[in-house]
Order: structure tokens, then C-alpha cells, then sequence
């Protein structure tokens, strides 16, 4: 009898994806067979990209790992990852803070969902630095943020703060 794919979601805004987020995809395809990338509709931030946008980058950037999808998540991520037939959730803790905020955020999902687990995953050290913040302030002012992102990120943020400096 064959077994059940082992799918975990990664969820985020992602806004914009960067090098970390795809460090942290890539160790994640080696422990399960699918991940979904939930690209949260974000509602209570103001993106520098829309969620359809967004959604393009990461199906761009992740083109090269054919067991990644990417799709919308709208609503409560438990749901989501239930709708998903998820086992586990993938989170990145870059240090201290990150980790206090993912430990809160593990127990709460174990109560609303006890058989999805939570993985943390810790980003290589050369991306350890990354997020998705600090990456739209620098593109923002002008630094060199193409080094945080892959290629076909790095050409829509251009394209997109371009725009933003004309109006």
C-alpha cells in the first residue's frame, strides 16, 4: 500500500521573496515530498507587491523545484494547511526574537491543529541576515538589494520601484 505524500506549507508574505526564503525551501524539499508556498493576501500590511504579483514571484523563483506550489491563503493558516492535507508547517527562526515568536506561534497552532507540526528551519549563514524588510528599505534607497534576491525578483523589484519614484 503506497503511503501519503508528506506535504508541509510554508506560509509568508513574502514581499518580496528573497535568497533566505529559498534557502529555506530548498533543505525543506528534501524532507517532504510537496510544499505549498501559502502566499498570505496580507491584508494588514501595506505590500510593496500585490498578492497576484507576489504569487508570480515565487512561481518564478521557485521554477527550478518542481515539488513547490504556490498559492493564495486567504484566512486562518490552520485552515489552510488542514485544506492542504499539510503534516507540518516550515518556519525560519533567524535568531533569538524569531525563535521566542515561533514557539508562541507553534503552541497556539497545536491547539488549533494538533496533528500539523511545526518545523523550524534556521537559514544558511550566508543568508541568515535576509528579510524580507530590510530587503524593500534598501531597493527603497537606492543599495543594492539584487544581491538578497534571485534574478527574476531582483528585475520585477526594479521594474516596481521605478514605478514608485516616478509618481
Amino acid at each position: 500500500m503506497p503511503s501519503s505524500p508528506r506535504i508541509a506549507v510554508f506560509a509568508g508574505t513574502f514581499d518580496p521573496m528573497t535568497l533566505g526564503h529559498e534557502n529555506l525551501l530548498l533543505r525543506a524539499c528534501s524532507l517532504f515530498d510537496r510544499i505549498v508556498v501559502g502566499v498570505a493576501a496580507a491584508y494588514h500590511k501595506k505590500t510593496l507587491f500585490d498578492l497576484p504579483e507576489r504569487l508570480a514571484l515565487v512561481r518564478t523563483a521557485c521554477a527550478h523545484l518542481p515539488q513547490v506550489q504556490a498559492v493564495p491563503l486567504h484566512g486562518l493558516l490552520m485552515d489552510f494547511a488542514k485544506e492542504q492535507r499539510a503534516v507540518a508547517l516550515i518556519r525560519g527562526v533567524r535568531g533569538a526574537v524569531d525563535f521566542d515568536y515561533e514557539a508562541q506561534l507553534a503552541g497556539m497552532n497545536r491547539r488549533l491543529a494538533p496533528s500539523i507540526e511545526t518545523v523550524l528551519l534556521t537559514p544558511s549563514d550566508d543568508t541568515l541576515h535576509i528579510s524580507s524588510t530590510l530587503v524593500r528599505e534598501i531597493a527603497r534607497l537606492g543599495g543594492a538589494f539584487e544581491q538578497f534576491v534571485s534574478p527574476s525578483v531582483a528585475a520585477q523589484m526594479a521594474l516596481k520601484i521605478a514605478t514608485l519614484n516616478v509618481d
